[in-house]
């Protein structure tokens, strides 16, 4: 395992525009923190709306090119930046813990998971398929064809810095797309050593760029507005989401949205308890409980609550909480102080209207961005958690009687992203899973997200899908082409 040194020393700190590294046209540059500590990683270069427009000139003058490079061709880069980051591994889990706050060994879980979004569009950059069929009239014949939309926008979050990224460029470059990625200003190290890997891969220069800046705003308006983009992809918050529409409403430019949740995790009276805790463990806290995906609201039928609510609070008062870089560690920091007085505040809101802590419920004192794993039962219906997404290690506990109570309160939220469903009954779950308004429901499981399953939500959690087969659909457009 390399040392954090020798990791730092050896990083790319400048922009990656179009393939080659250089430093922001106003030489200014900005710190990386360690959430662990607050200290000062490493500073990098704080790209500005002229790289922007650099960058979009080069992706521009590529397209042409990009897209007319043979499937195979573009196939065998992905396939090859792949291995690369398989070889790689542990650098790219240690920068992740680094500037994120991850253990150890969740980092080294989302190398191997956003390592395969390369790899299974690799494989689907060679399936891009049209058709051709007689018209019913009798009259000519129909051809269909799919194209590149051309250049894109993708904007990715600090909370999965490896996936979140591979997830858009993969099967962008695999549909013949060039792209400019503005990555997290508190995360961009991962997104820079992957811009590494690419060069090394042999991606042609133009086709990528990868800009972080502290003015996300003043880097991305402009783009927005630039006829020559022709799509933008994001993944954040439903606000942020929200604003960025508004942006893109002027030109209708092509978008994809994977914005926020507020995931209910519902335990009927038929479930086996002691997996449905597993499960509990497995969607809150994954990533710290910083996850779209995460379990927010825990709905348990009242006749196994007190049962449910015991155990599942046994489990999280055990585990380990330190530097995701410590050995034995399990809950590393939160992303910034902001975030855990977020959260903080939060859970003394919950309190506030009659909420128990089971364990936890207090910022962890000292050095780092803390804050322990925290059960709360009997929350009221009131509590701003149940409306507002966590985004920390707290498990919000709710009783409901009846199954159709329990589908109810899953879907008393105006988001609809993720869903858990823990039942022994195959009947009730095919119901309940039918029932939830969710673009994605796990049923009996606690972790969903799989690089073959289309990922995305409903209502005002996103617009469009990614991954699976139906992912590289977003970075297509469809030609038809009347034949006599």
């Amino acid at each position: 395992m390399i040392d954090r040194t020798t990791l730092l020393e050896s990083m790319p700190t400048e922009l990656w525009l179009g393939g080659l590294q250089v430093p922001a046209s106003t030489g200014v540059r900005f710190a990386v923190h360690d959430p662990a500590t607050d200290a000062v990683l490493i500073e990098v270069a704080d790209a500005s709306p002229a790289d922007g427009a650099r960058a979009l000139d080069e992706a521009v003058a590529a397209q042409a090119s990009w897209a007319a490079t043979p499937a195979r061709e573009r196939a065998e880069i992905l396939r090859r930046a792949w291995e690369l980051v398989m070889e790689r591994r542990d650098d790219f889990a240690l920068t992740m813990t680094l500037e994120m706050g991850k253990p150890l060994a969740e980092s080294q879980g989302e190398v191997n998971y956003g390592g395969e979004f390369l790899r299974w569009f690799a494989e689907e950059a060679v399936r891009i398929n049209g058709r051709y069929t007689q018209s019913p009239t009798g009259n000519g014949r129909i051809l269909v064809t799919k194209q590149p939309v051309g250049p894109t926008l993708a904007i990715t979050p600090w909370n999965f810095p490896l996936a979140m990224g591979t997830r858009k460029i993969g099967p962008a470059l695999a549909a013949g797309c060039t792209m400019i990625v503005k990555p997290a200003a508190e995360t961009p190290l991962t997104m820079l050593l992957l811009g590494q890997v690419f060069a090394d891969a042999g991606l042609p220069e133009g086709v990528l760029s990868i800009l972080p800046t502290t003015d996300a705003a003043g880097l991305t308006g402009p783009l927005l507005s630039d006829p020559r983009l022709r799509k933008l992809t994001f993944t954040g918050s439903t606000g942020v989401g929200r604003k960025l529409l508004a942006q893109s409403a002027d030109r209708v430019l092509r978008t994809s949205m994977e914005l926020g949740g507020n995931a209910p995790f519902v335990v009927f009276d038929d479930a086996d308890l002691d997996a449905a805790v597993d499960g509990a463990m497995a969607a809150k806290m994954r990533n710290m409980g910083e996850a779209c995906t995460a379990a927010n609201r825990i709905h348990v039928d009242n006749a196994v609550r007190a049962e449910f609510t015991e155990k599942l609070a046994a489990r999280m008062a055990a585990l380990a909480t330190g530097p995701g870089d410590q050995a034995g560690s399990q809950v590393g920091p939160l992303i910034t102080a902001k975030q855990r007085a977020t959260v903080d505040e939060l859970v003394q809101d919950a309190v506030s209207k009659g909420a128990t802590v089971a364990t936890g419920g207090k910022p962890v004192e000292g050095e780092g961005f803390f804050y322990p794993p925290t059960v709360l039962a009997d929350v009221s219906a009131d509590a701003r958690l149940l409306r507002e997404e966590i985004f920390g290690p707290v498990a919000a506990i709710i009783g409901f009687d009846g199954e159709q109570a329990g589908i109810d309160a899953a879907n008393d939220t105006e988001y609809g992203l993720a869903a858990y469903v823990y039942t022994q009954g195959l009947d009730r779950a095919l119901r309940v899973a039918d029932a939830v308004e969710a673009g994605m429901v796990g049923v009996n499981r606690g972790v969903i997200s799989d690089v073959a399953a289309p990922f995305g939500g409903i209502k005002e959690s996103g617009i469009g899908r990614e991954a699976g087969s139906e992912g590289i659909e977003e970075y297509l457009e469809t030609k038809y082409i009347a034949l006599q």
